[in-house]
């Protein structure tokens, strides 16, 4: 089954050229199953092209997928244009009073900041809240991982000494969850971030669990035991080149920055890189709506 968007949402011309099963909103509307609602809290800067990731990844389920696009009221956005955000994005204050089977929120490049010096963290810290009575299922990736983590169950960051910047071998610590059903014993997931959450600390905490784990980067994929929060602090999602755009921008700016581990085949950046983490960033996405959301969300939202 397909995701529903909105029918000129630049994501959807790109999926279709993609044969990625997308569902128009007159289509949709012709059809009596219930979709699952999805709100994305976009807080990247690059706001197009993390709506398009995502998109592809909730597609490809036999679920329908109404996805609506939040932004912060409290922060302007200065990569993508005025029209486009008044087109398709909508503020807390237009959905408060909504409920939704799911919520996903972005990471964003804040993380060198403490979370009280982020300038919508306020307003943020109100989503947290309202998706406690409002939300059936929640998915936070990377920074927004990090900010909810913290949020929930007050488990800090740690300032890196150089930036996480590659992608890294993770193992299952828990294989029997329904969230890596389908997982390969090692799997693969990129991380970009200058900032960790520790294995002790999540741990330490009764309330929570890790699914998988690298030596190298730490925690992946944690979930509350509860199944209400998942927490995601690498990017599955990204595009094959999403890294080596953000290496040529630092490379160009000047900026210290290494070549992505375990990326270009021989760490050679004149090479293709190589995908290594296709496969279970989609059984991810799959396996959180079908086991999480769809399995266990009620048919009246109202009864959240």
């Amino acid at each position: 089954m397909p995701v529903r968007i909105p029918d000129a949402l630049p994501a959807t011309a790109v999926l279709e050229r993609e044969n990625i099963f997308v569902m128009t909103e007159h289509r949709a509307m012709h059809q009596d199953i219930r979709p699952l609602r999805v709100l994305l809290l976009n807080l990247m800067p690059t706001k197009i092209v993390t709506e398009t990731q995502l998109m592809r990844k909730l597609s490809n389920t036999p679920l329908q997928i109404e996805v609506e696009l939040l932004r912060m009221a409290t922060r302007d956005s200065t990569h993508v244009s005025a029209e486009h955000l008044q087109t398709f994005y909508r503020t807390f204050e237009q959905v408060r009073e909504e409920r939704f089977d799911g919520l996903i929120v972005t990471g964003a490049p804040v993380e060198k900041l403490e979370f009280d010096q982020v300038d919508y963290w306020d307003e943020l810290c109100q989503i947290f809240e309202w998706s406690n009575t409002n939300v059936h299922s929640c998915f936070f990736i990377c920074w927004g991982a990090q900010a909810a983590i913290q949020y929930f169950y007050n488990v800090p960051k740690y300032d890196l000494d150089a930036k996480r910047f590659g992608v890294f071998e993770h193992r299952l610590v828990k294989p029997t969850s329904p969230l890596v059903r389908g997982f390969n014993d090692i799997s693969y997931m990129p991380h970009s971030r200058h900032t960790e959450v520790r294995y002790e600390d999540i741990v330490a905490n009764q309330n929570l669990e890790v699914i998988t784990y690298s030596d190298e980067a730490g925690p992946a994929i944690v979930k509350s035991i509860d199944s209400h929060h998942f927490f995601v602090f690498g990017h599955p999602e990204y595009d094959h080149d999403t890294l080596q755009l953000e290496y040529e921008r630092d490379v160009a700016a000047g900026l210290p920055i290494t070549v992505p581990v375990n990326y270009y085949p021989d760490d050679d950046p004149s090479r293709e890189p190589l995908v290594r983490w296709r496969a279970e960033a989609q059984l991810l996405y799959v396996n959180w709506l079908n086991y999480y959301v769809y399995q266990t969300t009620p048919y009246d939202l109202n009864q959240l």
